[in-house]
């Protein structure tokens, strides 16, 4: 279903907070005229590769818990990201932290006066980077700044560095009371890297340094707090299984409640997401379809209610509940897009009235915890725009931007995405994206198309939204199909049941048959389909190559496995850094046995079979990866070679698992780009003045 309307909408939008925060690139309203202008000019160059790879000028906007205040992230005049506070009422902004050598990592609001963020070296590589993030507060207006826990290099001395905590202290996934200057820090115990044994949970003063530790039932991996922000639950590991202990306020004492498998999810498995109010525990558990729902825990029996709070029709649930003065207002959910289910009838009001005045986007709507202003914070996005910041102002019912995260990107100039099913050679359903680029006729087909396979491979690949990479690569005039191959998490258990075991198998044909299908379908040109992808995708690269030669006509590894046995055995260098429970828990079943599934590794591993691949590859790996050692590419790179002299290969020395620093990003996609145009060259694509219409995501989840 189309969004209601591909015309942009005069609307009322005030550009005085983006002006406060004073980006170092300018700041445009969503106006009729500098839409349409956009629109309808042709692109006579090619979009640079920078203004998808380069991080985003602005990003991590959060309220604060009144509503009044807004925190973001901006890029600074020293390029580095910095922590700035806008005050909404009186349109004032002041930078509130910043470094000449790291950037601002993490943020949180611990009271309307105070914040606590880490860092995040964004000009340095993995190979580079020592010791820990560091945890540091600061007030709303820049004063108060103290540094709590130690970074390789300290930025601030308190004077009694003795007292800060060690490197190894993290920010929790979780808001907290926000109501004081205390804040509750987790200290993992790392036994190397991949590798913790329990995490003890700190309530820290902010402003002191000084701490308490809580007690918990044992070596607790994991802690969720209550609508109070006070430690209720502790998860705990007892062989596969993972221990929920919940916290009695009537004794004070801890106690299990249930348990499930960590790694195998399935029937009976959860995963604890909020407390409400009235005490009830809210967890992600399997229906009887086998998808993922929101559902209530009874914490004295332990028991799963069986009726779901909310579900998604095709779709595991993931996402968050929303709370506000300690009622839930809502729950934020993600199927093929992201979405809100309201509770509340004046959230839902706004809602409706924001998507009326935003009808070409997703319209994302965060309410502040202990609302006393009118402001809610939006986040704007679609398949050909990037996320983009406003202020609702709830009584004057207007629109303010406050930041775009990438400003250079233009929509029109954007390919659309869908999402798609076709069918396995065994039946099974296989969910797709299909990112077809912009065309001077609208629809196009017989495209040069890369197939980009995702990683994990147990985990869900992509969403209907803005991506650089898909976009990068429709930007030069290619289709993308990005197949959520068995295996893939996200779309019930029975889809990622089907794939364990079937690394270069099963797998591997779901890959094959999503090119038959574009190919049949008139999208794909099938004399130029290359196949691309990192960590198990440029895995799957390889195996493509081997299995079907006669689909691909080139490959682009990453970061790829290449041998599975090279995953579990070497030198400890050499050695990926999965956890030891990983390793005794999880692969055996969802990878497989080294010992009784020897042969079925040694047919699967592109080592082996490197000698048949004969078709042009390129291959990039990082110097300082610990998830998939270099070794993988370097012994793969020799074999492949002796027989195969299309091959390009580039090292970047102080990269891990990806690529942190923009600059290598840069390079890489513009290496991949020329790749590309040499072996299945697509040419240059070109905008529309009228653009195809982008389907509708976020599929409405159903609510008894």
């Amino acid at each position: 279903m189309p969004l209601p309307s591909l015309r942009f909408t005069a609307i009322a939008v005030s550009t005085a907070y983006c002006a406060v925060f004073a980006l170092t690139l300018p700041c445009h309203a969503a106006d009729a005229t500098s839409a349409a202008k956009a629109a309808t000019a042709a692109v006579s160059a090619t979009i640079p590769a920078a203004d998808f790879f380069n991080n985003p000028d602005f990003s991590a906007a959060l309220l604060s818990p009144s509503g009044r205040y807004l925190a973001a992230k901006r890029i600074a005049e020293n390029g580095r990201e910095q922590l700035a506070v806008v005050d909404l009422i009186n349109a004032t902004a002041t930078s509130v932290a910043g470094f000449k050598d790291t950037d601002i990592g993490r943020v949180a609001w611990i009271s309307d006066e105070r914040l606590l963020f880490d860092t995040d070296d964004k000009q340095i590589g993995a190979g580079g980077r020592r010791y820990g993030p560091g945890l540091y507060a600061v007030n709303r207006d820049g004063q108060g700044f103290r540094q709590l826990a130690q970074h390789s290099n300290p930025f601030i001395r308190n004077g009694d560095d003795e007292r800060m905590l060690p490197w190894h202290t993290f920010m929790l996934n979780a808001d907290g009371a926000q109501d004081s200057e205390q804040v509750y820090v987790a200290n993992v115990n790392i036994n190397a890297p991949g590798d913790y044994d329990h995490v003890t949970l700190l309530k820290l003063n902010t402003r002191t340094s000084r701490y308490t530790t809580v007690d918990g039932p044992g070596d607790t991996r994991d802690w969720l707090l209550d609508a109070k922000g006070e430690p209720r639950i502790a998860i705990t590991y007892e062989g596969d299984q993972q221990v929920l202990h919940y916290l009695d306020p009537k004794d004070g004492k801890w106690r299990k409640v249930s348990s499930s498998n960590i790694f195998k999810g399935g029937q009976g498995a959860f995963k604890p997401l909020a407390f409400g109010s009235d005490g009830k525990l809210y967890v992600s558990s399997s229906t009887s379809k086998g998808t993922e729902a929101v559902h209530v825990m009874d914490l004295e029996s332990g028991v799963i209610r069986p009726q779901p709070l909310v579900s998604l029709e095709g779709f595991d649930f993931r996402g968050k509940l929303i709370f506000g003065h300690g009622q839930l207002l809502g729950v934020r959910f993600l199927a093929d897009g992201e979405g809100t289910q309201w509770f509340d009838a004046a959230l839902q009001a706004a809602q409706q009235d924001i998507d009326a005045k935003l009808p070409r986007t997703v319209n994302i709507v965060t309410p502040p915890t202990r609302a006393t202003t009118p402001y809610l914070l939006v986040e704007a996005y679609s398949d050909r725009q990037p996320r983009t910041y406003f202020i609702y102002d709830r009584e004057k019912k207007t629109l303010s931007l406050a930041g775009k995260s990438y400003p250079n990107i233009k929509s029109s100039q954007m390919g659309t995405i869908d999402l798609k099913y076709y069918s396995a050679r065994d039946g099974l359903r296989i969910p797709a994206w299909l990112t077809t680029p912009t065309t001077p006729s609208g629809a196009a087909s017989n495209l040069p198309m890369v197939v980009l396979v995702h990683g994990g491979p147990y985990m869900r690949g992509g969403a209907w939204g803005w991506n650089p990479e898909r976009q990068f690569l429709a930007s030069r005039g290619y289709a993308v199909l990005e197949p959520e191959f068995r295996g893939s998490a996200g779309f019930g258990y029975p889809h990622f049941q089907a794939g364990w075991k079937q690394w270069g198998l099963k797998m591997q044909d779901d890959i094959a048959d999503g090119v038959k299908w574009a190919v049949a379908q008139g999208i794909a040109d099938p004399k130029r389909i290359c196949i691309a992808g990192a960590s198990y995708g440029g895995y799957a690269t390889l195996m493509g190559l081997v299995n079907d030669p006669g689909l691909f006509q080139c490959g682009v590894n990453w970061v790829g496995v290449t041998d599975i046995n090279l995953m579990l055995s070497g030198h400890w260098r050499f050695t990926s850094d999965f956890s030891p429970l990983w390793k005794k828990y999880g692969m055996p079943d969802l990878i497989g046995d080294p010992v009784k599934d020897a042969e079925q590794f040694k047919a699967t591993s592109p080592l082996q079979q490197a000698a048949r691949i004969t078709q042009p590859l390129l291959l990039a790996y990082g110097g300082a990866d610990l998830r998939v050692p270099i070794i993988h590419g370097t012994k793969f790179r020799d074999a492949v070679q002796a027989t195969n002299k299309q091959v390009e290969w580039v090292e970047y020395a102080e990269e891990g698992h990806g690529w942190a620093l923009p600059k290598n990003r840069i390079d890489f996609w513009t290496r991949v780009e020329k790749f590309l145009d040499k072996n299945i060259g697509a040419g240059k694509a070109v905008a529309t003045s009228t653009p195809a219409a982008s389907p509708q995501p976020a599929q409405a989840p159903s609510a008894p």
